[in-house]
């Protein structure tokens, strides 16, 4: 059972035993209605309990105040006044605090205020949404895109309005999809069919299961945030191909990360091609509809699709979703063409992310640190227990002024619980070694399983660095001084 499958199952279970658990608490509270005072639903000891079961179970989520300085990035400060290096970002690159983001942001912002005025039907629609969606459609390859507030919205408004609007369409979702793809896809109420992630085999019988003439969308995601597995883009677009299906890419934890102008993984695959300005018949020309976001290779806020212009004026015309929303401030849609623009001119911040991920995997290798096996530039580092692994969390902000976020169930199943560190651009040698020293002494006075025990226990093959997305000698064009 994947990750994805399992933790929406547990979410409805979690929630139902939830649900069951605060109704029987407050049935034994509930008061005899009387003529001065009529029964009413005790609404306050229903949230309250709803709150405990979550606690109870190890489901309740935890926020910490981690406040990011533009100017020291990846370091923060909490709010006491500690500064801490976090290390679980998604503002990979640090476009948050680029100097040229900052700049046409603040010229936006000093010309034009601080909100659009609207939605982008009614005075929200202005020359900065026109400019990035153009820049979008370009970096892409594709007619058209489309801005929304977040990439949550993006992929649910997308995949509602496809659904609805395609005569008897069924989804054919990878299993490890996020939230956003699973609920755009429940919103539509169109048929689904759940493949096994990364699947071929699987994916093709589903395919195959189904006429040519009926409505086909296969969606999946480049990289994988909670795993950090990389999709088998290609063979998916020659699957999608033979059996008459449209390809719905997420490529949100990769732009800005990989190929030579920051397109994401659908790029990098054919990367000389793209890099010599010849696009025609590669991978990316092939995939019919992505989306992605710009909070975080990106640095800024909101999220895209894009894809043939009727595609996108079919669901600026019809996504409620996009319709009935106040459209983003014009000083964040600035910043977002602005950092879009610098990426793909600039590759310095990239190529820094993966020398230093791949380095961080080499160091977590030798200390048998245990990281989940993957090619991307993503260290989900196993732990296996949600007491254990909020305990690990709270001793590296604590002791080691050290922010990485622990992630549990329903998030991943039961027993595969971790800590999701995600190298930046930004991260020093210092920092990795310090990084390193306090996972390996907390290994060894909490007796965590270590790498070796993962791999015997999960069968794992391979670490994932053998061959990374982004390869050695792909790095070594662009640094010939790489010493690995």
């Amino acid at each position: 059972m994947s990750l994805s499958t399992f933790g929406r199952r547990t979410m409805r279970s979690l929630n139902i035993q939830s649900q069951a658990k605060a109704l029987s608490t407050i049935t034994t509270r509930t008061k005899v209605a009387t003529a001065d005072q009529p029964l009413r639903f005790a609404y306050e000891d229903f949230y309250k309990n709803v709150i405990e079961s979550k606690k109870d179970d190890k489901s309740y989520r935890y926020f910490r105040n981690v406040n990011r300085l533009c100017h020291q990035f990846p370091m923060a400060h909490s709010d006491e006044g500690k500064i801490i290096n976090v290390w679980c970002t998604n503002d990979y690159l640090g476009m948050g605090g680029n100097a040229k983001v900052l700049r046409a942001m603040h010229d936006a912002l000093d010309e034009y205020g601080a909100c659009s005025g609207g939605s982008r039907n009614i005075s929200g629609h202005n020359q900065f949404a026109v400019s990035l969606e153009k820049t979008l459609a370009k970096l892409h390859g594709k007619e058209a895109a489309l801005y929304f507030g977040s990439g949550y919205s993006a992929n649910d408004c997308a995949l509602t309005v496809l659904g609805q609007q395609l005569p008897g369409c069924v989804f054919f979702s990878d299993e490890s999809n996020h939230a956003s793809i699973i609920d755009g896809i429940r919103h539509s109420g169109a048929k689904k069919l759940i493949w096994r992630h990364n699947d071929l085999a699987d994916l093709e019988e589903k395919l195959a299961s189904l006429p040519s003439s009926v409505p086909k969308i296969i969606c999946f995601e480049s990289i994988y945030s909670m795993c950090g597995t990389v999709a088998p883009i290609a063979e998916i677009c020659g699957l999608a191909q033979r059996y008459g299906a449209l390809t719905f890419l997420d490529e949100v934890h990769a732009v800005g990360l990989y190929g030579p102008h920051g397109a994401g993984i659908s790029e990098h695959i054919d990367f000389d091609a793209h890099a010599a300005g010849k696009p025609e018949n590669t991978v990316l020309s092939r995939i019919d509809i992505i989306t992605g976001a710009l909070g975080k290779g990106y640095g800024t806020m909101g999220g895209y699709v894009a894809g043939s212009s009727d595609l996108v004026d079919m669901i600026r015309s019809i996504s409620r979703g996009f319709i009935f929303t106040t459209a983003p401030a014009p000083a964040t849609m600035a910043g977002a063409e602005a950092a879009i623009r610098y990426q793909s001119e600039y590759p310095e911040d990239r190529i820094h992310l993966h020398k230093n991920a791949l380095s961080m995997k080499l160091k977590c290798l030798f200390n048998e640190i245990p990281v989940l096996p993957n090619t991307s530039h993503i260290l989900p580092v196993m732990v296996g227990d949600s007491a254990l692994c909020k305990k690990v969390a709270d001793i590296l902000f604590d002791k080691y002024g050290i922010y990485a976020q622990p992630i549990n169930s329903p998030s991943v199943p039961v027993g595969t619980e971790r800590l999701r560190i995600s190298p930046t651009a930004a991260h020093t040698e210092k920092h990795q070694d310090e990084l390193i020293r306090a996972l390996t002494t907390i290994w060894n006075e909490l007796g965590l399983k270590t790498h070796v025990d993962w791999a015997r226990e999960q069968g794992w093959k391979t670490t994932g660095i053998e061959d990374p997305v982004w390869t050695r000698t792909q790095l070594r064009e662009f640094d010939p001084f790489l010493a690995w």
